[in-house]
C-alpha cells in the first residue's frame, strides 16, 4: 500500500548535531522529530554528517509519508571535492581559525572596502574565501586536487539527492554539475555578491589562485558515463572548479532517487528567520555556539568595519548579520570555573546585581570574531577581596556574554537598520539569568519563543515554500516578554574593551587583546 506523502520535513545540520522536524505544511505543527550528534572539533570528516542525517532521519520515523525537504546548515565550512566526487581533507569549520592570516592577507591584496562593495563583508578567518587561501597555501597537493567547493548544506543537499563518491553507493554518481546552493549560504563565502545575486569569480580567484564556474544543474553535459567529470585521469585538476548553482529563495533542487521535493536550503540563521517568521523590525539573538544577531531588510548593508556582514536572507532580501564566537559556550565556562550545575550558576547569577558589583568578564574565550581578534583571550577584571564571590563571578560571565551580543546589536542598527523587538533564541535562551540578566542590556522589548528548532523549523517552512509555491505562515508561540529596565552594565563593561572602535582591516598585532585593556583597577559597583 502506497503512503500519501503530504508532509514536509526540515533539517538543521548545526555544528553540534542534526536535527530533522517532520511537519503538517497546513498547520506548521510539529509531528515528530530525531537528532544525531556530530563529533567535535573544528575540522570533521562530512561523512559524519551524512551519517548523522541518517540517524535523524531514521529516529524521526523516516520520510515516507515526506512530500518535501529541505536542508539548513552551519555556514563558511569549505568541503573541497576532486573530479570523482571524494571529500579531499576534513572540512574545515567556521569556527577554525587557522585561516586568521590567510583572511588578513586578502583584506591587504584586494581591500576591505573593496570586498564590502563586492562581497558585502570584509574577510576573517570564518569566511569560505580565506580558507581556500589557507589550504592553497598550507596544503598544495590537497588544493591541486579540487575540483569542487561546497558548504556544509551544499553537500548534504547533494547526497540528499543521490549523488555522492565514486567509491560509494549513492546511486547517482559524482555529478559535480548537480551540486546547488543558496544565497544565504553563499554570502558567507567572501565571494558571493548579496546584491547581485552571482559569484564574484575573480574573487574567488583571488583567494585560491584558480578560476572557477557555477555548476551547470546537468546530470549528462559534460560528464562521463559514470557521471564524475570529464577531465584528464591523470594529475591535478586544471578545469574551472566548479561552485554549486545558486538556486532562487523556493526553487526546486530536484528529487530524492525515492522521489521527495528537495528545496534550495539556507543558512542556519538564515533558516533561522524564516522559521520565526521575523519581518523588517524584527531583530533575532541567537545564542548557540556561536552567537548571533540578524535582521531581515531590504536595505543594502555595506559596513568596512567587517563588523556586520551584508549576507542575504532566505527570501530574497538582506540578512545583516554580527556573530561572536563565545556564547552559550561561556556559560559552560562559568558551570566548569564554579564546579556547578548550569541551573546553579544560574541561581547564583540571579543573586547577584547588575555589574555584580564590579566584576566584568571579556568574554574571548576562544579569540573572537566580532571584534576580529583571533588570538585574544578572556579575562575577569575588576577583582576585589570584597566583589569575588560565586555568585558575582556568576553574573560576569552572563554579563560579559550579552554585552558582546549588544555590542553586535549596536553595529547592525548603525546600518539603518530600525528594532521593533528583539527575539532571544538558542539553547542559552532557556536559562533564566539569561532571560533576566537581557533586561539590563537591551533598550527594547524582548520576545523570547517557546523552546523549538527554529533552524529546522525554518527548513521546513521552506520545503513547503518549494511544495507549494506560497511562504505558509506558522504562528510562533512566546514563553514571555521582556521589558528593559535601565542599568549601567553596558558601560562598566565597555571600560575594560573598546569593541566599538575595532578595526577589521588592521594588522593583527595591532588588534590584539591589549588593546581591551583599560584599566587593571577595580571599578566602582554599577546601579541596576
Amino acid at each position: 500500500m502506497s503512503v500519501d506523502r503530504r508532509l514536509v520535513a526540515g533539517v538543521d545540520s548545526s555544528t553540534q548535531s542534526c536535527k530533522v522536524v517532520i511537519v503538517d505544511p497546513s498547520t506548521g505543527g510539529i509531528l515528530r522529530s530525531g537528532s544525531a550528534p556530530h563529533p567535535v572539533g573544528t575540522e570533521v570528516d562530512p561523512e559524519a554528517w551524512w551519517t548523522a542525517l541518517q540517524k535523524a532521519i531514521s529516529e524521526a520515523g523516516g520520510f515516507a509519508d515526506v512530500a518535501a525537504v529541505s536542508i539548513s546548515g552551519q555556514q563558511h565550512g569549505l568541503i573541497a571535492l576532486d573530479r570523482h566526487g571524494q571529500v579531499i581533507r576534513d572540512a574545515l569549520l567556521w569556527n577554525d581559525l587557522r585561516s586568521d592570516g590567510a583572511a588578513r592577507a586578502l583584506i591587504a591584496e584586494i581591500g576591505a572596502d573593496e570586498f564590502v562593495d563586492r562581497a558585502g563583508v570584509v574577510p576573517v578567518a570564518s569566511f569560505t574565501g580565506a580558507k581556500l587561501r589557507w589550504l592553497r597555501d598550507h596544503e598544495p597537493d590537497n588544493a591541486s586536487r579540487v575540483a569542487a567547493v561546497a558548504l556544509p548544506h551544499d553537500w548534504l543537499t547533494w547526497r540528499l539527492l543521490g549523488h555522492g563518491p565514486s567509491s560509494s553507493s549513492a546511486l547517482r554518481g559524482p555529478d559535480l554539475e548537480a551540486l546547488v546552493t543558496d544565497a544565504s549560504d553563499a554570502s558567507g563565502t567572501a565571494y558571493f555578491s548579496a546584491v547581485t545575486g552571482r559569484y564574484d569569480l575573480d574573487l574567488f580567484r583571488a583567494a585560491f589562485g584558480a578560476p572557477a564556474r557555477e555548476a551547470t544543474g546537468s546530470t549528462t553535459t559534460g560528464s562521463t558515463t559514470d557521471g564524475s567529470p570529464a577531465t584528464d585521469e591523470l594529475g591535478p585538476t586544471t578545469a574551472p572548479i566548479v561552485l554549486p548553482r545558486v538556486l532562487a529563495p523556493h526553487e526546486s533542487a530536484g528529487h530524492t532517487p525515492e522521489g521527495i521535493l528537495v528545496g534550495p536550503g539556507a543558512g542556519d540563521n538564515a533558516a533561522a528567520a524564516l522559521g520565526l517568521g521575523a519581518a523588517p523590525g524584527d531583530v533575532i539573538i541567537s545564542i548557540g555556539t556561536s552567537g548571533t544577531v540578524f535582521s531581515p531588510t531590504r536595505l543594502e548593508i555595506n559596513d568596512s568595519s567587517g563588523m556586520v556582514a551584508g549576507f542575504a536572507s532566505a527570501d530574497g532580501g538582506r540578512l545583516p548579520l554580527v556573530a561572536t564566537l563565545n556564547a552559550a559556550r561561556v556559560l559552560d565556562s562559568a558551570a566548569a570555573l564554579l564546579r556547578a550545575s548550569h541551573t546553579d550558576v544560574a541561581a547564583l547569577a540571579l543573586a547577584s546585581s547588575p555589574g555584580a558589583n564590579g566584576l566584568t568578564l571579556v568574554p574571548y574565550f576562544e579569540g573572537e570574531r566580532t571584534p576580529n581578534l583571533p588570538s585574544a583571550t578572556a579575562r575577569l577584571e575588576g577583582m576585589t577581596l570584597a566583589n569575588s564571590t560565586p555568585e558575582n563571578v556568576a553574573r560576569a560571565f552572563v554579563e560579559g556574554m550579552l554585552c558582546g551580543l549588544a555590542d553586535g546589536l549596536d553595529a547592525v542598527l548603525r546600518q539603518g537598520v530600525k528594532v521593533q523587538r528583539l527575539f532571544l533564541i538558542g539553547g542559552a535562551a532557556r536559562n533564566p539569568a539569561v532571560r533576566e540578566v537581557a533586561r539590563d542590556i537591551f533598550t527594547v522589548p524582548i520576545d523570547v519563543p517557546e523552546q523549538a528548532e527554529y533552524v529546522a523549523i525554518g527548513a521546513a517552512r521552506q520545503a513547503a515554500w518549494t511544495l507549494t509555491g506560497t511562504s505558509p505562515r506558522w504562528q510562533v508561540e512566546l514563553v514571555a516578554t521582556l521589558h528593559p529596565r535601565p542599568s549601567q552594565v553596558r558601560q562598566q563593561y565597555h571600560s575594560y574593551t573598546n569593541t566599538n572602535v575595532i578595526d577589521a582591516t588592521r594588522p593583527a598585532h595591532e588588534n590584539s587583546d591589549n588593546d581591551h585593556r583599560r584599566s587593571s583597577g577595580a571599578q566602582a559597583p554599577v546601579e541596576g
